[in-house]
């Protein structure tokens, strides 16, 4: 089996996708179920037809485009990623599992290789939480981590739900559909920008994935009350701001004296009311990831922040609520896809390291019903989530040959 990626076209497939985008170049920006990720949708479709795959679409908008195998019946090895792009985003992330999957089976078939177990290409709908506020919707669905019911309570900031928003995008089976029959998938693999400097920095081209580390994401609220900036004196404060500023180093030290580097938590957002340079705040609203490869780590730390959260409204006279949006495991990459994907980097003579995936991806659901494995190349800086986000066209193609290698491995 001679394996040969086409770089020039796989290049020009990303940067043609890169055009259909709500943001001016360099920017990205493709929102789920907007018009511009419906088109962009039906662009893939269109590429993965040309391929020769069978294509459907699920409930909600998942994307399976299928080159049977010589037992259709068995079960197939799967590989993918997404498209959808937060605001303000890069070109690479998730693209690059997406047209780096298709260009990978589309190398297998110049090859001459025929795959026992059939190989699917999987398009996993919004990855990222920008429209719903929570990630990996598809994937989460797929492996029946959210049920259908809590799916349908999913709104957007316009108020519109989740129910209204994909039939008007044209998907209306019921959601229940999207749940993977046991054994779908015999393996599952997601080539992806690492979005760390790790690689760039030893100078390996290639990280293969052993852990994904688990995420959590809550939704605090703080009540104080508001009044003039001149005429409430600060004994008789109880500005929400600075109750919120107390608690956000709470959530730094925790995560900080965790006792492992592999323990983040962020603050991303902070919405401030009534925002006025004149006026106390009165309420403000956060939001919080934290992640950790390590459940119990984890864990540990958000009781830790919850006994500051117990703390805080008794010092400062507010009121603090949170809601969990969600709690996750984290996930072990299948050894039998370690080792394919080490062995198919030593078969090519290329250098790689064994890493832990910080940031999560639809492959950490994917684990919950399948075995999973993930490769990542290297991206500049580490950057992604921005315009300048880039992978060189060498690194992507060497991905998608080491990809190729590992589904031919596993498809037998």
């Amino acid at each position: 089996m001679n394996l040969e990626v086409d770089r020039d076209r796989l290049t020009a497939e990303i940067e043609e996708l890169a055009t259909i985008s709500e943001a001016e170049p360099p920017a990205v920006t493709r929102i789920v179920f907007s018009p511009t990720d419906l088109k962009a949708r039906a662009w893939l479709i269109a590429r993965c037809e040309k391929a020769g795959l069978a294509v459907r679409q699920d409930a909600i908008g998942n994307i399976f485009a299928r080159w049977n195998g010589s037992e259709p019946s068995a079960s197939a090895v799967g590989t993918g990623s997404h498209i959808d792009a937060i605001p303000n985003a890069g070109k690479y992330d998730g693209v690059v599992g997406v047209l780096g999957g298709l260009e990978a089976i589309r190398s297998l078939q110049s090859s001459g290789f025929r795959p026992k177990h059939s190989i699917e290409l999987l398009m996993f709908t919004s990855e990222e939480p920008t429209r719903f506020g929570i990630g990996c919707l598809g994937s989460r669905l797929l492996s029946d981590t959210m049920t259908p019911d809590a799916a349908r309570k999913l709104v957007d900031k316009d108020g519109a739900s989740l129910e209204e928003v994909r039939r008007k995008a044209g998907y209306d089976a019921p959601l229940e559909e999207v749940r993977l029959q046991s054994a779908y998938y015999k393996a599952f693999v997601e080539l992806h920008i690492e979005q760390g400097p790790l690689l760039e920095q030893q100078r390996i081209p290639l990280g293969i994935v052993t852990n994904i580390a688990a995420p959590a994401s809550l939704r605090i609220s703080i009540e104080g009350a508001g009044g003039h900036a001149g005429a409430v004196l600060m004994p008789d404060r109880r500005d929400a701001l600075c109750a919120a500023a107390e608690l956000i180093l709470a959530i730094e030290n925790a995560a900080r004296n965790s006792g492992a580097v592999d323990t983040v938590a962020t603050v991303g957002i902070c919405d401030v009311f009534p925002g006025a340079v004149n006026s106390i705040p009165s309420r403000v609203s956060l939001t919080l990831d934290i992640r950790d490869t390590d459940l119990a780590r984890r864990d540990a730390v958000m009781r830790e922040i919850e006994a500051a959260r117990q703390t805080i409204p008794l010092k400062r006279q507010v009121s603090i609520r949170e809601e969990i949006v969600n709690a996750d495991a984290p996930a072990q990459c299948a050894p039998a896809i370690v080792d394919a994907l080490s062995q198919a980097c030593s078969k090519h003579h290329f250098a790689s390291m064994k890493m832990v995936s910080r940031a999560y991806h639809d492959s950490l659901f994917m684990s919950r019903v399948a075995p999973v494995g993930m490769l990542f190349i290297p991206c500049f800086k580490g950057y992604s989530h921005r315009p300048d986000e880039y992978a060189s066209p060498g690194d992507i193609a060497r991905g998608v040959l080491v990809l190729a290698e590992t589904l031919a491995s596993l498809a037998g």
